[in-house]
């Protein structure tokens, strides 16, 4: 039987990984080429932090609802295995390709946001920033800069 995602707890990324991580996607999403290829270029491991980014918007949004929400349906069942082979298979494409991914798998995390999480008068330059403050906060609970350090302050493309 498969694991389910929605349960398996996530390793949390760094703050600097997620930070480059969403400049990374609103450089793609701006149409700026040559910002994302700077970007990419800085951080090797890209495809594999947007991978990561990707299930941490993805999963809590296919997941199935909990037991206060009631008994879950046959779409719910589906939008879940969705999610899950959706994440899959950027993974999997990420450590495959390699590098050649970042930008279609960018596309891809940017193409999910905006059919998923965008409200009609929305774009995703709207719904991204708002990702980035929750993944960096989730960084920053998971790794508290030490006593002294500057803040981390976020960059905007």
């Amino acid at each position: 039987m498969p694991t389910n995602t929605a349960t398996a707890p996530l390793a949390p990324m760094t703050p600097d990984a997620a930070i480059s991580a969403f400049d990374y996607l609103r450089a793609v999403q701006a149409g700026d080429t040559e910002t994302a290829r700077e970007f990419a270029g800085a951080e090797p491991r890209m495809p594999v932090l947007l991978v990561d980014v990707a299930e941490r918007i993805v999963v809590p949004v296919t997941a199935l609802p909990d037991a206060e929400a009631g008994e879950p349906c046959a779409d719910t069942f589906a939008l879940e295995a969705l999610g899950r082979v959706f994440v899959t298979s950027l993974r999997t494409w990420a450590s495959q390709a390699g590098p050649d991914t970042v930008e279609g798998i960018a596309r891809a995390v940017i193409d999910f946001a905006l059919q998923f999480l965008t409200e009609d008068h929305e774009d995703v330059a709207d719904v991204l920033p708002q990702l980035e403050a929750v993944g960096v906060g989730q960084a920053l609970d998971a790794h508290p800069a030490p006593a002294g350090a500057h803040p981390v302050r976020l960059t905007a493309v």
